[in-house]
């Protein structure tokens, strides 16, 4: 098989500058649902893609808040901001799944770091197809204030 970029993201969006000019073919999957549980479902029946050689992104933010912008990105993220997204990358290392699927209830500042959801449910349908593979975090920290630029790798 040939290898393919399949992209899960929850709206349709020009992430697509990353890879310019694929030389592989790629399909983009729009998920309407944003049940957490079924979102993760979702990775795992993905999973015989990925183990193919099929390389599956989830495209989003772990946080994203807009009305917290901080246009001239001089101040210091928000300690909601910075709790979130480092609750979730703890998460993510240990591999505690029940967390991450009610991060709403159990992230701290979740409320504020995710106004809504469709930033962060695609690293869920990620984490199903990678379930129990290593991560990585090749990016972090945060710009304009309250967008993190982590990024996560699985295996």
């Amino acid at each position: 098989m040939s290898r393919s970029v399949v992209s899960i993201t929850a709206r349709t969006c020009r992430s697509w500058r990353c890879i310019p000019k694929p030389t592989s073919p790629f399909c983009r999957c729009r998920c309407r649902r944003k049940n957490p549980k079924q979102l993760f479902e979702l990775g795992r029946s993905l999973r015989a893609l990925r183990d193919e050689g099929v390389l599956i992104i989830g495209s989003g933010f772990i946080t994203h808040n807009l009305r917290a912008i901080d246009w001239s990105n001089e101040l210091p993220p928000p300690q909601w901001a910075s709790d979130f997204d480092s609750w979730t990358a703890d998460a993510l290392s240990r591999s505690d799944i029940d967390a991450l699927l009610d991060y709403e209830a159990k992230g701290p500042g979740a409320r504020l770091a995710l106004p809504t959801r469709e930033h962060f449910v695609p690293l869920l349908v990620a984490a199903g197809a990678a379930e129990r593979e290593s991560v990585e975090y090749p990016i972090s920290g945060f710009w304009m204030g309250s967008m993190t630029r982590r990024s996560v790798q699985f295996g």
